[in-house]
């Protein structure tokens, strides 16, 4: 039975799943009338810190900019939950923890969606979905990597169900979320890149003169597969070949005290560099700084950052296991590696820092790649087509 024709006697169940799924720290809800169609979005909240926010942004200001002057009725709905990390603009209300779940609930609930589609931007946000009254509107959710990448609960069977149509941002995250989850395997799907930012006019910036490799990431240690302890093993013998190589750790979390002690451990600390967690305007000067990135990632549903990196014309380490070649597509804008061959990467870090011809070549191609494939309005063109082909418009 679809879960917006559950009975009200059953309701209780989907409020307890709410309530005791995680404790939420706040929604915001903003609605805009315009002329003609009707979409409803559901994201994460865009004031938090991370991919899917990022992406989600974008998505829904390009959905504003493509149809927002001839969609019936545009409604944004974000929610926040404690998982996400969240910066608070000046202006901002912080909402307060205690029935967050259950507030968000009681604001869909409270009216009607004149809407012909839902697009849920997160896989977690489909527990939501029942307490919107569009009975008839199609829904779009969107699977971003891990979360999709295990068997889907009886409760997450039961919501999608309702889903017309499945995008990915990889054709890597919908392959693993149908192994895990092969009942899925005829439904209607499309991969949808992400993209961000314009391309750069003119020159690029140069390099630092010293050889550097940048990592940048969230240091959980719920996410400790994102490849630092590896780059950081195989230092010294990078160093061996590039005396003066030096490695940038941007990113903070709960796992640095571990990282730091395992750079002491080598006796590398003077090339070594942990930034922490930093600004956007850093972050671009880090990433116009480096002579590659590397992040040789075993879960990468996608990797925003490796389109920055490449939208600076510079070459990315990529792992062998995730999404993470679909997107630099080695050797055309960087290289791959197992995380697990020691020797390998230690090979690839020092082709990628090396100056030259071939990482010149990288460089062009890696920007060209960017900008022919992965900037915001490639990325609204795609999104946009897979929208529009379901609303059949």
């Amino acid at each position: 039975m679809p879960p917006e024709c559950l009975p009200a006697r059953i309701l209780p169940l989907w409020w307890a799943d709410l309530i005791n799924d995680a404790r939420a720290t706040g929604y915001r809800r903003s609605a805009g009338r315009t002329a003609g169609g009707g979409i409803l979005g559901l994201f994460p909240a865009f004031d938090a810190v991370g991919g899917v926010q990022v992406s989600g942004q974008v998505a829904w200001a390009k959905i504003v900019e493509a149809w927002g002057t001839r969609s019936g009725s545009l409604h944004l709905f974000t929610y926040a939950n404690h998982h996400e990390r969240r910066i608070h603009p000046a202006g901002h209300q912080r909402l307060g923890r205690s029935g967050s779940h259950a507030r968000a609930a009681l604001a869909a609930l409270r009216r009607p969606w004149p809407v012909r589609m839902i697009l849920v931007w997160h896989l977690s946000l489909m527990k939501l979905l029942p307490f919107f009254r569009a009975p008839s509107a199609k829904v779009v959710v969107f699977l971003h990597g891990i979360e999709a990448w295990r068997p889907q609960g009886w409760l997450s069977r039961a919501l999608l169900r309702r889903a017309d149509l499945f995008l990915t941002n990889s054709d890597h995250t919908w392959q693993r979320f149908v192994n895990a989850n092969p009942q899925y395997g005829c439904a209607s799907h499309r991969t949808v890149h992400l993209g961000v930012l314009t391309p750069i006019v003119g020159s690029l910036p140069p390099t630092r003169p010293c050889p550097t490799a940048l990592m940048l990431s969230r240091l959980l240690s719920g996410e400790d597969y994102k490849g630092h302890r590896e780059v950081i093993d195989v230092w010294p013998v990078v160093m061996q070949r590039i005396p003066d190589a030096e490695l940038w750790i941007a990113g903070d979390g709960d796992l640095r005290p571990e990282l730091e002690r395992r750079v002491t451990a080598h006796g590398i600390e003077r090339h070594v560099r942990f930034w922490g967690e930093v600004s956007e305007v850093k972050k671009q000067e880090l990433l116009a700084g480096c002579r590659c990135f590397a992040l040789p990632s075993r879960a990468e549903g996608f990797g925003l950052v490796y389109l920055e990196a490449m939208r600076l014309g510079r070459p990315s380490l990529v792992s062998t296991f995730d999404a993470g070649r679909e997107v630099v597509s080695p050797p055309e804008g960087g290289l791959f590696a197992d995380p697990d061959k020691p020797d390998a990467l230690a090979e690839a870090l020092y082709r990628l820092l090396t100056a030259g011809p071939e990482w010149l070549a990288w460089s062009e191609r890696a920007r060209a790649r960017y900008e022919a494939h992965f900037t915001a309005d490639c990325f609204k063109e795609r999104l946009m087509g897979a929208l529009g082909h379901l609303l059949g418009s």
